[in-house]
């Protein structure tokens, strides 16, 4: 439970209902599994030629997962720099919130997965500590 609190926006109560839901990921073998269980995959609808509509997500999966996942997602924009770039980054491309919040949702749960299977806690410099030697490498190169 404290793996999965740790991250930004997920509390006691979300982390109990992903892993009650997912049954602590037992059966899920990889992040694309989870999503599709959950419902939080992008499908598109095509009949041959003539019918092609925009892709959506699919909502076939688990309704309980993708409604817990909706105000944590919020939270992680609000309190987290990463969460909020993001966000940020999407409703600048295509001027809408909600698919936004929903591609955050997404991220929430793949890095719920990510760190409960691998035993680690978030760490909000991960990205920084990994990236910045390959970047001050590069620059030396040139």
């Amino acid at each position: 439970m404290k793996i999965v609190s740790s991250i930004p926006g997920i509390r006691n109560l979300t982390a109990e209902t992903i892993i009650g839901e997912t049954n602590g990921f037992e059966l899920i073998k990889n992040k694309r599994q989870l999503i599709s269980y959950a419902g939080l995959d992008v499908r598109e609808k095509t009949s041959g030629t003539s019918v092609k509509s925009k892709p959506r997500i699919s909502k076939r999966g688990n309704r309980n997962l993708r409604k817990v996942m909706h105000f944590p997602a919020l939270a992680a924009i609000r309190t987290d720099e990463r969460f909020t770039d993001v966000f940020l980054r999407l409703v600048s491309n295509h001027g809408i919130k909600m698919k936004a919040i929903v591609a955050i949702q997404r991220k929430l749960l793949e890095l719920t997965f990510i760190l409960w299977k691998t035993d680690s806690y978030y760490n909000s410099d991960y990205e920084d500590h990994i990236l910045r030697p390959r970047l001050l490498n590069k620059k030396a190169l040139n």
